[in-house]
């Protein structure tokens, strides 16, 4: 072998090798598809229900993370009895957790609790998961956080859903604080989601986004819209991260299923710690 090839082996060698050292970009990025939707209880525009329709909706959408609002179990009639999240969990293929936040007896000995609330749907393990009920004036409708910790490609990511009081900006921010709270337990990336019923401007929102970033804010595009889909004039329902976790794309996605419209955002998580 000349001098010349053997000084060219060692370039091709030496790129090789640089090349299977440095992690390409697909490895270092851990990319995910989230959405929040609040499905109002599975009736859309046309005052029907019809669970099926939020299904398609989920599944056109790609999410790979969903957090739900307004799920009911076995609730009543309104909703035929169904477990929702459970429905929707076996008709997407998805593992699913269920927040009740409105736990009420059975209508007769041995039916199942009357139950309302959130749900997290994901394509990944759920490794554990609980719902934490926020403070709650006398009178008013009991409101929850659920969480489910999932790993993502290596990555451990809290995910979070809520659905904050509709008619009282003091209970909003009492509930706000105490999430506020509970997302300092843990240093783990996270992403949260839900129908807050609050605007981007308000007080609560400011607070909550002193811990995390809005995707809407960062990549959306226009109004961004939620509420309601028969006359689209607010946005409350929000995707949103902790500084570690960096969105991509935010939509919303134009569907008359429910009385909300979903928002789904990319995301890319971190590398593993």
């Amino acid at each position: 072998m000349t001098q010349s090839r053997v000084r060219a082996l060692i370039v091709v060698l030496t790129a090789v090798l640089s090349l299977a050292a440095t992690p390409s970009h697909a490895d270092s990025v851990r990319q995910l598809r989230v959405a929040t939707y609040n499905i109002h209880h599975g009736v859309g525009n046309d005052g029907k229900l019809n669970l099926e329709r939020i299904a398609q909706v989920i599944q056109d959408s790609g999410a790979q993370v969903i957090g739900l609002q307004e799920v009911d179990r076995h609730h009543s009639v309104r909703s035929d009895f169904v477990d929702q999240a459970k429905w929707l969990g076996a008709r997407l293929g998805m593992h699913a957790v269920f927040g009740a936040n409105i736990d009420r007896d059975p209508p007769e000995p041995g039916a199942e609790r009357q139950q309302y609330g959130t749900a997290i749907l994901s394509r990944y393990k759920i490794r554990e998961w609980r719902n934490t009920l926020l403070p709650r004036p006398e009178g008013g409708e009991q409101r929850g956080l659920l969480e489910a910790r999932i790993k993502v490609r290596g990555v451990d990511v809290r995910v979070l859903t809520t659905h904050l009081q509709h008619n009282s900006q003091v209970e909003r921010i009492a509930q706000v604080a105490a999430i506020r709270d509970l997302l300092a337990e843990s240093p783990d990336p996270i992403i949260f989601t839900g129908d807050t019923n609050a605007l981007p401007d308000s007080a609560e929102m400011v607070t909550l986004k002193e811990s995390l970033a809005d995707a809407w804010d960062t990549v959306g595009h226009g109004d961004g819209l939620t509420y309601s889909t028969d006359n689209p004039r607010t946005r409350i329902d929000y995707v949103m991260s902790s500084p570690d976790v960096r969105a991509t794309s935010a939509t919303v996605l134009n569907t008359d299923a429910s009385d909300h419209f979903p928002v789904v955002v990319d995301v890319e998580l971190p590398s593993p710690a």
